[in-house]
């Protein structure tokens, strides 16, 4: 069982190339036998236990080979869970966000971004989400690059593509959802994926990970294998593209339906 089951990850994974000498000398001593997803999860529930600033310990990466190459996402956890407060101060009135945060830990996180020079307007290399994966990431990829089966962690669904791949998707979703929507929430979403995925080097690989969610999506009859998220969106694209509004329909209904019902597991923990 994996140590947080309610998280899947959208990665970028650069080639060693993109970084500079310190950090390619740091990601190449990095062993392709560690299991750098359950460290990651790890250490995330001790800092829920037992808050520390991230800088207190040398932070990780992920790292896949591809055709004899080395190619890492780094976890930038200063900077992810900077991103991560300011999304939360967002979503609640400023008279109530008080109460959830330890005093100081605000200025504790700011000062660990400052600390490790990553500077708060860089991007993270991942992406995450709980309990549900946004149907924007499905756009980026083809039923064809998916891999899944199970694992000793139980079910996974692991989805590889090439960032050249993944940006003409996501600009070809995005002028599919303006066309037929026009702007508004959906499209800004849509729009900050294609801008996310711009400023990354143009060999890099896109990986979508299910994580723990695919324990949940496998409870469904027919199993792991029943997942047709990726023919669904590919399917509601489709018909946004040619204008048949019932074959989008469709396609978006049934993929909000297998991942609604994901969703309701939040409430069943």
């Amino acid at each position: 069982m994996r140590p947080t089951p309610y998280v899947a990850s959208l990665r970028v994974y650069e080639p060693l190339e993109a970084f500079g000498e310190i950090d390619q000398l740091r990601w190449s001593e990095i062993s392709m036998d560690q299991h750098t997803g359950r460290q990651e999860q790890n250490l995330a529930l001790r800092r829920i236990i037992r808050p520390e600033q991230t800088l207190s310990r040398i932070d990780g990466a992920h790292i896949i080979e591809h055709e004899g190459e080395r190619y890492v996402a780094p976890w930038s956890t200063a900077l992810r869970t900077w991103a991560a407060l300011s999304a939360f101060k967002e979503s609640l009135p400023t008279t109530v966000t008080p109460y959830f945060l330890p005093e100081g830990i605000e200025s504790a996180i700011i000062s660990d971004v400052e600390a490790a020079d990553v500077g708060f307007d860089k991007a993270p290399h991942i992406l995450t989400e709980t309990w549900v994966i946004p149907p924007r990431w499905f756009t980026l990829f083809s039923p064809e690059e998916r891999l899944r089966g199970q694992s000793p962690d139980g079910p996974f669904t692991i989805v590889r593509t090439t960032l050249v791949n993944a940006r003409k998707r996501s600009q070809i979703a995005y002028a599919a959802v303006v066309n037929a929507f026009g702007e508004g929430d959906v499209a800004d979403e849509m729009k900050a994926l294609v801008d996310w995925l711009d400023l990354f080097h143009p060999g890099a690989i896109v990986e979508l990970d299910y994580g723990g969610l695919a324990s949940y999506v496998a409870l469904a009859e027919g199993g792991i294998e029943s997942d047709n998220s990726l023919e669904d969106i590919q399917s509601s694209l489709a018909g946004l593209i040619s204008g048949d509004g019932q074959e989008a329909g469709i396609g978006y209904s049934r993929l909000v339906s297998r991942w609604r019902k994901v969703a309701m597991y939040e409430q069943a923990t």
